[in-house]
């Protein structure tokens, strides 16, 4: 690590510090300072914060490793998240999200199912896994943040005593980038978060910039045309992810063979599957729907969330793309040459190009920005999940009527005891590892299907959901411990067969058991109250199976319409998802210098914007409080 590289790192982490410190003050007003900055925060100052929390370090590592594989057709594994839930927030959720005036994710499910048995039941199940989340992501952070900075820094930071070592270096660097982070972030809240969050974002944004910029002087267009195959650029396919690495690079075929999407076909129509359901289920209980929430009027709901969308992804992917060019130049002929290569050479594409062909202060900037990448994405969660804890649990259920300053108290001392627990199950991260994939598993599993009907069925109620939730996070948690224990079974026998299933081509099953468990939990209940639907439908006013509550609003006299606009919705997210698609192809084709389908791209985002802002923005601006 050269001089100026490390000095840049240092001025970056003391300038973060001190913008969270100077801002922290205008957190202790109260709750809704803390961790809703007040509903005071402009949107595109959350817009940014709101892209700057998902340029995570892992996923960008993950990015690098499956663009290089298999070419720009990997945009569409993306879907698998899915990423598109950011288009269904910008055309619609947001708004319906806005409209509740709550403070968190589970807050806002009392007010579509009410404070009785069966709403505190669906209440309390949101808010529990909102905090386990959390723990297990910073967990998750702990982990991968200490091997990235020890594959980067030279230097040697393990504890020793008596001659036994107490800490692993790695694990030296997590708590010392963790403990800065933390300082801000508890001091601050949202305020805090927020403001470094745009300081981070810029700092990717030039470093992505910059790595672009060197590929365009380091490597001319004929060395990138000799490694990359034609078939790489390509973005169309059929049912068979056909073969494309020539005779030198045969290996990566054989690498993606045994990946499980060679039925490439099938996997893109699961996708699309789960990636409907998925996104008009809604955010997560998240620090994405913090930011939803912390907006100041529902306008700026939307106006947020597809300002997201528009600075996320080119960046991104300038820096993701400026990456796997000078992994295919440079690493790709080794790893080819290699005796065996695996998925775990993939992620370590990230490292070993900085490490090896990034050249002096231009290194010290992208390692600042993935720093500021891991920071933004930690403090984002360190933010979110104490707000169930103290909000959701804590008020409501120990003491509803203390003093703000006693409750910003519990919220530094929950955001303190999240960031700890965090970092204990850090410690063993052999094992948390599949604790975090259990979770995203049984989010996405139990989530879905009955987070997808509260928005648009008023018989289904409280105990619809808690059970859906329940069905569906234990089908999904045995799919995962058949995926985890996969080699412990006998080869042809049903389980092993099953557990050899990717989980993908499981989400139709996972998706009509939690099915069975929301309408039996529907309709072996009473119906929601009628206030509370009342109420829900008269603030939120989705689109659906409605008729019933309308006519109860009419019958006092109130005239209410129909929200006729499900078509127009579904083709802006149609329009949305192209729009967002040409953002990521468009940076990948300039980089590998295809210039033809980059303007393709090009085009096709200048036509997709237009299109947006007759049908969405104008619609938007005409929303009244």
């Amino acid at each position: 690590m050269a001089t100026l590289d490390v000095i840049i790192i240092l001025l970056y982490i003391a300038v973060t510090l001190g913008v969270g410190i100077y801002v922290s003050k205008k957190a202790s007003k109260g709750l809704d300072s803390y961790f809703l900055g007040g509903k005071s925060i402009k949107w595109y100052y959350l817009g940014l914060s709101n892209g700057s929390g998902m340029f995570d370090v892992s996923g960008t590592a993950w990015m690098v490793g499956i663009l290089f594989l298999y070419g720009v057709k990997s945009f569409m594994f993306m879907w698998m998240w899915p990423v598109w839930n950011q288009v269904f927030i910008m055309m619609f959720l947001a708004v319906w999200i806005r409209r509740s005036k709550v403070m968190t994710g589970s807050e806002w499910i009392l007010t579509r199912f009410g404070d009785d048995k069966a709403g505190r039941a669906s209440h309390f199940i949101v808010a529990v896994f909102a905090v386990v989340a959390a723990i297990g992501f910073i967990a998750y952070f702990f982990e991968g943040v200490g091997k990235f900075m020890t594959v980067i820094l030279p230097w040697d930071m393990s504890v020793n005593f008596i001659g036994y070592e107490v800490l692993a270096s790695e694990q030296c660097y997590a708590l010392i980038i963790i403990f800065l982070t933390t300082i801000y972030t508890i001091k601050g809240g949202m305020f805090s978060v927020v403001a470094t969050e745009v300081l981070q974002y810029l700092i990717m944004v030039v470093a992505g910039l910059l790595v672009t910029a060197y590929t365009f002087i380091y490597l001319t267009d004929a060395q990138i045309s000799a490694i990359i195959p034609g078939e790489w650029k390509n973005i169309f396919f059929g049912w068979e992810l056909e073969t494309f690495w020539n005779r030198k690079e045969e290996k990566f075929n054989h690498l993606i063979d045994t990946q499980g999407y060679k039925m490439f076909g099938a996997f893109i129509g699961m996708t699309l599957f789960k990636g409907f359901f998925a996104s008009v289920a809604g955010p997560t209980p998240s620090y994405d729907m913090q930011r939803i929430l912390s907006t100041r009027t529902v306008k700026d709901a939307a106006y947020m969330s597809g300002f997201t969308n528009l600075v996320l992804f080119i960046p991104r992917y300038l820096l993701i793309s400026g990456i796997v060019v000078l992994a295919l130049v440079f690493i790709a002929p080794q790893l080819a040459s290699s005796g065996s290569i695996n998925g775990n050479d993939l992620e370590i594409l990230l490292p070993q190009v900085i490490n090896n062909h990034i050249p002096v202060g231009i290194k010290g900037l992208l390692l600042a920005g993935l720093l500021a990448a891991f920071m933004s994405t930690f403090s984002a969660f360190v933010n979110a999940g104490p707000a169930y804890i103290v909000n959701d649990i804590y008020k409501k259920y120990f003491k509803p009527n203390a003093t703000d300053k006693h409750y910003i108290k519990i919220s530094h001392l929950s955001s303190f005891l999240v960031v700890v627990l965090g970092v204990v199950m850090g410690f063993f991260a052999e094992s948390i590892n599949s604790i975090t994939l259990w979770i995203t598993s049984a989010l996405y599993g139990g989530y879905v299907t009955a987070n997808f009907l509260k928005w648009i069925w008023w018989r289904f109620n409280g105990w619809g959901y808690f059970w859906g939730m329940l069905s569906g996070l234990i089908i999904a948690t045995l799919q995962f411990l058949l995926d985890f224990n996969k080699d412990n079974f006998t080869p042809g026998s049903v389980l092993f067969e099953l557990a050899h299933i990717p989980a993908i081509y499981l989400f139709p099953i996972i998706f009509l058991v939690s099915l069975a468990g929301c309408i039996f939990g529907t309709f072996l209940s009473r119906p929601t109250n009628s206030a509370t639907l009342k109420e829900f439908y008269t603030n939120v006013r989705p689109w659906g199976w409605w008729k019933p509550v309308r006519t109860m609003i009419r019958e006092e006299g109130i005239s209410i319409e129909k929200n006729k606009d499900f078509n127009l919705d579904m083709f802006n997210c149609i329009v949305g998802i192209i729009w967002q698609s040409s953002m990521i192809l468009m940076p990948i084709y300039f980089v590998v210098r295809d210039y033809p389908k980059a303007l393709i791209a090009l085009s096709i985002f200048i036509v997709t914007t237009t299109i947006l802002k007759f049908t969405w923005l104008d619609k938007i601006k005409k929303y009244k409080e």
